[in-house]
């Protein structure tokens, strides 16, 4: 915060740039104090290729949970398949990072995806690419594709 006036606030955004806003306006609207955080909410989805064998889906949440859970600032909730979707299997993941600091929150995400992404390659899962096979009715000539 900058100033606070009688008529308004002055506020430093984090772009640099200075805010300046009425007080009554101020009074009639909801703020968010980010000061005031003691952990972040993490959720995000994994999309695994929806030819996965089922043993490894299965192993997938757990796989994640001993990702989260190893990594101090992390507090892990849960990790499931939540959809069978057109080109992918999706799991969500939702854990809480234990600090307010936007570098180290981002420092842990960066940390576990890069884990994640370790593991799968250790374990043959792979991410799908948005991809579709057409079948043209009455055509017997199918091929594979090529590298051409």
């Amino acid at each position: 915060m900058t100033k606070i006036g009688i008529k308004s606030t002055r506020l430093q955004l984090l772009q640099g740039e200075e805010l300046v806003i009425s007080n009554r306006q101020l009074t009639n609207t909801s703020l968010r104090n980010f000061r005031k955080l003691k952990k972040r909410r993490v959720v995000f989805k994994i999309k695994v290729a929806a030819d996965t064998p089922v043993e490894k889906l299965k192993e997938i949440p757990s796989m994640i949970t001993t990702i989260v859970e190893k990594n101090e600032q992390a507090e892990f909730d849960r990790a499931h398949l939540v959809e069978l979707s057109d080109f992918s299997l999706d799991y969500e993941v939702v854990y809480y990072v234990k600090t307010s600091d936007y570098v180290k929150y981002l420092d842990t995400q960066q940390q576990i995806n890069f884990e994640i992404l370790e593991a799968f390659t250790r374990e043959g899962i792979t991410m799908p690419f948005p991809t579709q096979t057409i079948y043209l009715e009455g055509s017997n000539n199918q091929q594979s594709p090529s590298n051409e």
